[in-house]
């Protein structure tokens, strides 16, 4: 629906008037919400490169710690998802539940199992104090894993030009310039993720990678942790290992079996590897193209459910 510039002022007149009246403070309670949870993937000092297409991905630690500074300060309480789960489906006479109602929550979580994480998130939430879980697609610890759109960035970022078949039709694309690789990773990262299956996804990606001497698999080797790394963090009480598929697959893109054997297989890697069974589930990516067999019942009996 488009609104018409009267309906658009009359909207902001609105917000504006319980702005600037305070009104949005007594209202806090029952428009507030109760909690949130942070998602996060690489925590690392700036890189200078003019080229980085994934940059959302990452905050600085300096970063880390002022949000960390500044939700204690409001009075925000930093609680594992284990305290989530507690507190939300507590009954609503319990204590846990009363106090919910009144004390805001926030969750710090990270997908991948970047090594960035260990370095320099780990010491920042150590210091604070702070729980966090950490998702794990077992196939990058493994040094398995498609970091597919590192590989697309990498084909891009190192050639001044790219070509590849295209709806059946070889296409050229220019990247000489800054501004010509941001457009056409762009464009080639929408088209990728157009792809009704994961598996087509990778196909193409393995060709263009392959046509541009771009090896997939180093991703993991350099950026991702290792399993011994990972039970480094996994004996401290702060840190909740979660399961995160074992290939990072947009569960739904592929066979309801496949994404069942996905989310189980990578909860027992997780065991066999780190002796904890995990609990929790973060699926891959999270928007609307990449959960809907999950958010439609594909969802394991045992994601959500605390230790």
């Amino acid at each position: 629906m488009t609104l018409s510039p009267l309906q658009k002022t009359v909207i902001r007149g609105g917000l504006e008037t319980l702005y600037f009246s305070a009104a949005h403070h007594l209202m806090r309670p029952f428009v507030g919400g109760l909690g949130v949870i942070l998602t996060l993937h690489h925590v690392r000092p700036p890189r200078p490169d003019r080229f980085q297409p994934n940059r959302l991905l990452e905050i600085r630690p300096s970063f880390l710690g002022d949000v960390l500074r500044w939700l204690r300060r409001s009075r925000i309480d930093l609680i594992s998802l284990d305290e989530m789960y507690r507190r939300l489906t507590a009954p609503a006479s319990s204590h846990a539940r009363v106090a919910a109602t009144h004390r805001r929550f926030a969750c710090i979580t990270f997908d991948d199992g970047y090594r960035d994480v260990l370095r320099f998130a780990y010491p920042i939430l150590k210091r604070h104090q702070v729980p966090f879980a950490l998702f794990v697609p077992t196939s990058f610890p493994d040094r398995l894993g498609e970091l597919w759109w590192l590989a697309l960035e990498a084909v891009v970022a190192r050639n001044k030009r790219v070509s590849l078949l295209v709806d059946g039709r070889e296409r050229a694309f220019d990247c000489a310039s800054i501004g010509d690789k941001r457009h056409t990773y762009e464009q080639l990262y929408r088209w990728i993720r157009s792809f009704k299956s994961e598996e087509e996804l990778r196909h193409v990606v393995r060709d263009l990678a392959g046509r541009y001497q771009v090896e997939i698999a180093s991703f993991c080797e350099e950026l991702c942790m290792s399993w011994d790394e990972l039970a480094t963090l996994a004996a401290d009480p702060l840190v909740t290992i979660g399961a995160h598929t074992v290939n990072h697959v947009m569960l739904a893109k592929v066979p309801e079996k496949s994404a069942r054997a996905e989310m189980e297989m990578g909860r027992s890697v997780i065991e066999a590897s780190l002796g904890y069974r995990p609990d929790h589930l973060s699926y891959p990516v999270g928007d609307a193209t990449s959960r809907g067999r999950v958010s439609s019942g594909l969802r394991p009996k045992w994601a959500s459910r605390p230790r």
